[in-house]
């Protein structure tokens, strides 16, 4: 490790790593480049406790957009990476299936149909009658309709994206040292250097923030608010009996729960009753809300799932921005080298290709030069206007 690097990114998880691996295969970009990640297992990051899912059902054409590219990135995997030994990238497009219990709920579906079919979405709205005659294994009582899409939606292993990305980025001459940022310098309006908890320091021509749950404490290190905190989410894995005959797309019932086919079994999660901000180190299990909520939900929603066997569970962290839960992407107003790639609150890693070749360009070129982020910025927040979208689970 140096003493001084161009970009120093804190965090090398999905978003970091992204990054990494978008700047350092720029030809236009020659500089040096070091990632710090406190901990390079990733057990308890963002990305490793995912649901691993990409969706394009959203209501603001930005995020759309995004979402269009993380899936034509995905389908091209192997061609980005310019390696022969590059695997295919799983994929399986089942589509998500938003459920509306009211007429309020289906204007919502209705209207976010319109932008997302304007942009080449293929989401259709569907009737309950259509919804049980495409999926007999539904129980549509109550339900007014649904919004579903099966072309590039669905779920994809991330898993192996984040490997190729870490090892295509170390090809390229990217730095990983295990360490953890404990200190930012500033010199007025500019970041200067960093301190790692080893007790070396390391100066910095630009710093990018890719800390996940934890990023308002790396941007505070800087002297610089965030509205981003650690929520927690729950997620099981669970076998049925009577397994149903086909693929159960990521069906979002109206009560919050959601519930997906995961290879021959399926993963179901919810958030908490109560939704707080957590310590960084909590991952407790409620071992109540599975047979008070989550159970009762399914089994109402596909009867098939009243005799189910859980063989997996875990709680993980949104990087939840409680400003208005979309994406803090691109430099602070005033501090023009700390760069945020923050506060997905759930949406990371579907939409990680597009951020990490967003904050790429803006590292290299000091724009935007393929999908314009501009909307994402922190300016948003300094000015208190919330960018407003009516898809969020």
């Amino acid at each position: 490790m140096k003493h001084s690097y161009d970009v120093v990114i804190v965090g090398g998880a999905i978003m970091g790593s992204s990054v990494a691996f978008f700047l350092s295969r720029n030809p236009d970009f020659d500089g040096t480049i070091l990632v710090v990640e406190r901990d390079p297992t990733y057990e308890y990051s963002s990305t490793s406790r995912t649901n691993s899912c990409m969706r394009q059902q959203f209501s603001r054409e930005v995020n759309i957009r995004i979402s269009q590219f993380g899936a034509e990135f995905v389908r091209d995997f192997r061609e980005w990476m310019d390696d022969p030994e590059a695997p295919e990238v799983a994929v399986n497009h089942f589509g998500y299936m938003y459920l509306a219990a009211d007429e309020a709920a289906a204007a919502v579906l209705e209207a976010n149909q319109r932008v997302q079919a304007s942009l080449g979405a293929g989401t259709v709205i569907m009737t309950a009658d259509q919804i049980a005659d495409a999926y007999p294994f539904y129980n549509v009582d109550g339900i007014v309709c649904g919004s579903h899409n099966a072309v590039d939606e669905g779920w994809w292993d991330s898993g192996t994206v984040f490997d190729w990305w870490r090892r295509q980025a170390r090809r390229h001459g990217v730095e990983y040292v295990t360490d953890e940022v404990v200190d930012i310098d500033r010199d007025g309006d500019t970041v200067t250097e960093v301190e790692l908890a080893a007790g070396s320091r390391v100066s910095c021509g630009a710093l990018v923030n890719a800390t996940g749950p934890r990023a308002a404490r790396t941007a505070a290190m800087a002297g610089l608010e965030l509205p981003v905190e650690p929520r927690k989410r729950f997620t099981w894995i669970f076998e049925a009996a009577e397994p149903l005959d086909q693929d159960l797309p990521l069906t979002i019932d109206p009560s919050g729960v959601h519930v997906r086919s995961d290879g021959a079994a399926y993963m179901a999660g919810c958030p908490p009753h109560v939704d707080p901000p957590v310590s960084y180190d909590d991952f407790d299990m409620d071992h109540d809300i599975f047979e008070d909520k989550v159970w009762p939900v399914l089994a109402n929603r596909v009867p098939a799932f009243e005799r189910i066997k859980v063989t997996s569970r875990w709680a993980g962290h949104y990087a939840y921005n409680h400003f208005d839960h979309n994406a803090v992407v691109g430099p602070h107003p005033e501090v023009g080298n700390f760069f945020f790639i923050n506060g997905f609150s759930g949406h990371g890693m579907q939409q990680s290709p597009a951020m990490g070749r967003a904050v790429a360009e803006l590292l290299c070129y000091g724009e935007y030069r393929t999908l314009d982020l501009s909307e994402l910025g922190y300016e948003r927040i300094a000015r208190a206007e919330p960018f407003v979208e009516t898809a969020i689970i």
